[in-house]
């Protein structure tokens, strides 16, 4: 990558980590008041959205800060940053058509709604296809990538079976039971599959760009 590309793709993650921290910030500020500040940061990080964000601005602020802090190198590998990139599409896609037209956010709760699924994943994806070097993704990265969610749903029916709250309708055990429940988890696990091999395939494609 030459000299002025990657001062630009740094100055992008900057924008990045710019927008998606005062956006979860925003968000974990709305909710504080619901409960109990232990309550509410176990409800926060429940929330696939939320995991995803905070997985794009960790790699965002490791790119912009150069990495050269010791917990932050891993984030600067190829294969976090496609996670990231794949996490982060998904919750557009499924939000954008699945949960969007389910509420109807307004004021401070409207702002942080649409810059945590529709402004931080737009910049961070461009981020990924235009300004990070690529052709060091694996095909098997694909399937590594599902034990991501896969771990979201263990947690999420963990929990559910605890305080019997689900981040999400399609994942409501007490409304639709398991079979519904894991049908709904299956689709959207192909759903990670199949981006996540596009992902690939768009890092391959651009190796020699």
């Amino acid at each position: 990558m030459s000299p002025r590309k990657a001062a630009i793709s740094n100055l992008f993650a900057i924008v990045v980590a710019a927008v998606a921290w005062p956006a979860l910030l925003l968000q974990y500020w709305l909710m504080f008041w619901s409960a109990s500040p232990g309550v509410v940061t176990v409800r926060f990080f429940s929330y696939f959205t939320i995991l995803s964000n905070v997985l794009v601005a960790l790699v965002a602020a490791a790119a912009a800060t150069g990495g050269n802090w010791k917990p932050l190198r891993g984030l600067r590998r190829p294969a976090v940053r496609g996670l990231a990139a794949l996490c982060i599409a998904v919750t557009c896609l499924v939000y954008a058509t699945v949960l969007q037209g389910q509420w109807h956010p307004l004021g401070p709760q409207l702002v942080a709604d649409r810059a945590l699924h529709y402004v931080v994943p737009v910049l961070y994806l461009a981020w990924w296809v235009f300004l990070l070097p690529h052709g060091e993704l694996a095909w098997r990265d694909a399937a590594r990538w599902l034990l991501f969610p896969f771990a979201f749903c263990l947690w999420t029916f963990a929990r559910g079976s605890v305080v019997h709250e689900y981040p999400y309708p399609f994942m409501d055990v007490d409304r639709l039971g398991y079979p519904a429940v894991l049908l709904n988890s299956c689709i959207v696990g192909a759903l990670f599959l199949v981006l996540g091999t596009g992902l690939v395939a768009v890092d391959r494609a651009l190796r020699n760009r």
